[in-house]
């Protein structure tokens, strides 16, 4: 697919990153000369270097012949503009990253078809969905959700007294009823693919997949006492603080820390059942007089990674049971476990996993354990697809790569060697970035 990339910020290069490795046929334009020696550093692509709202920078990057245009700036004016040009130039798809809510609202002057716009994607509301999973699942670090929910994904880390230390999986899986299945285990920054006689090790991310009705299992087979949150802190009021509150707002206590007063006002006139406090969320004696320690779970989304990494610290310190936290650098995510935060949210690699579930037809839903080098991806298989009708033991499946779950006529199956896809399976793969593109043949057609 030929595919042009407007904006070579953390997202655009991410992106094309993963489209690289999936050999599309990628353009880039990117303004800012820095990014665009990055990414030339880093990706073997095409750059441009100019705005991509200017019609003879679309010019030369032969706009008129791409399958695809995906405007990820972090300027919501330009993403739409861009698209707008691009959809008169003949682009069949156009997929605009914005960030204010206000162009999407019903009422508002301009639809998106109006702007050129097929998909729009709003990375904090991408975020805010993440994290209310995340407290549905209090807890895991990580949660996950697939087929509309019916096939979740569950991480914890094992304690040293887990009942799931030092015991090979197969054991496991023949003293257990098989609803689940363990798929990647995270040991010292590398990301392990199990088989049969793996065993897990106090300290390890342990990744399991299943079916929603019995994925709660696998805490109480790690040694995780299943919880749910109902007194909830969250500092930062922006968007993303926001949508949180108003989807928990009806059902769990909240209170939300705004360092901006007049912000801290108008969001209390738009949350009537949320508690406003306007203060520094870095603020101990805030914090202490607030109730930190009374929190079940403490959320920091501000837009400053530094300060949202301390207060989740400091709510650690209080023992609070969970802390998610927004971190906007990436560089950041690989050294956040070693901090003792429990549950990491990137608005970069969420935006990122929408705008490649938008490109690949044949992946439904996408997600990336910040911090971690792999995807879960569900893929749903086609009527040419190489991996149906042929037992998966007889598949040259690749070894950095597994089949966690299966969803046939709404019924979750737990895969094994002798196991058959069917057309129109909806399977969900656990991969690391080396074996993408070849899962990605297998599914083809």
């Amino acid at each position: 697919m030929h595919i042009l990339i407007i904006g070579a910020g953390d997202i655009g290069l991410q992106l094309a990153r993963r489209l690289s490795i999936l050999q599309h046929d990628l353009t880039v334009i990117e303004a800012d000369p820095r990014k665009v020696q990055r990414l030339r550093e880093q990706v073997d692509t095409f750059v441009l270097e100019g705005s991509g709202t200017s019609y003879r920078i679309l010019q030369q990057a032969r706009t008129h012949h791409m399958d695809l245009v995906a405007a990820v700036t972090d300027n919501d004016e330009v993403n739409l503009i861009a698209c707008k040009l691009a959809k008169k130039m003949g682009v069949p798809i156009t997929i605009a990253r914005v960030r204010n809510p206000e162009f999407t609202q019903p009422g508002f002057l301009l639809t998106p078809q109006e702007f050129g716009v097929d998909h729009i994607i709003h990375p904090e509301i991408e975020t805010a969905k993440a994290v209310v999973h995340l407290i549905r699942q209090s807890s895991a670090i990580h949660a996950f959700e697939f087929v509309g929910g019916k096939i979740q994904v569950l991480g914890v880390r094992l304690d040293r007294n887990s009942p799931l230390l030092n015991i090979p999986l197969i054991d496991l899986y023949r003293n257990k009823e098989e609803h689940l299945r363990i798929v990647a285990i995270a040991r010292n920054h590398k990301t392990l693919i199990p088989n049969g006689e793996s065993i897990l090790l106090a300290g390890d991310e342990v990744f399991a997949v299943g079916d929603q009705r019995h994925v709660n299992d696998f805490l109480s087979m790690a040694g995780k006492q299943v919880t749910h949150a109902n007194n909830i802190m969250i500092m930062g009021g922006g968007i993303v603080g926001q949508t949180i509150a108003e989807q928990l707002q009806d059902e769990i206590n909240i209170k939300i820390i705004e360092s901006q007063e007049e912000k801290a006002h108008c969001i209390a006139d738009q949350l009537p059942h949320t508690l406003i406090i306007h203060g520094d969320g870095t603020d101990v004696e805030l914090l202490r007089e607030e109730g930190l320690s009374d929190m079940d779970t403490f959320v920091a989304v501000t837009g400053d990674d530094e300060n949202n990494i301390i207060s989740s610290l400091l709510a650690r310190h209080s023992n609070v049971g969970q802390s998610i936290t927004l971190v906007n650098k990436l560089d950041y995510l690989s050294v956040i476990p070693e901090l003792g935060i429990d549950s990491v949210v990137s608005k970069q690699l969420l935006t990122v996993n929408a705008v490649e579930h938008l490109i690949q037809q044949e992946i439904a839903d996408i997600a990336t354990p910040p911090g971690m080098d792999a995807q879960l991806i569900e893929f749903i298989a086609g009527k040419r697809s190489k991996i149906i009708r042929r037992p998966l033991r007889k598949i040259r499946f690749p070894k950095n790569a597994i089949v966690g779950a299966v969803m046939r006529n709404n019924e979750v199956i737990i895969p094994h060697g002798d196991t058959q896809l069917e057309p129109e399976d909806r399977a969900v793969v656990f991969t690391l970035p080396e074996a993408v593109h070849k899962v990605d043949l297998l599914f083809e057609g």
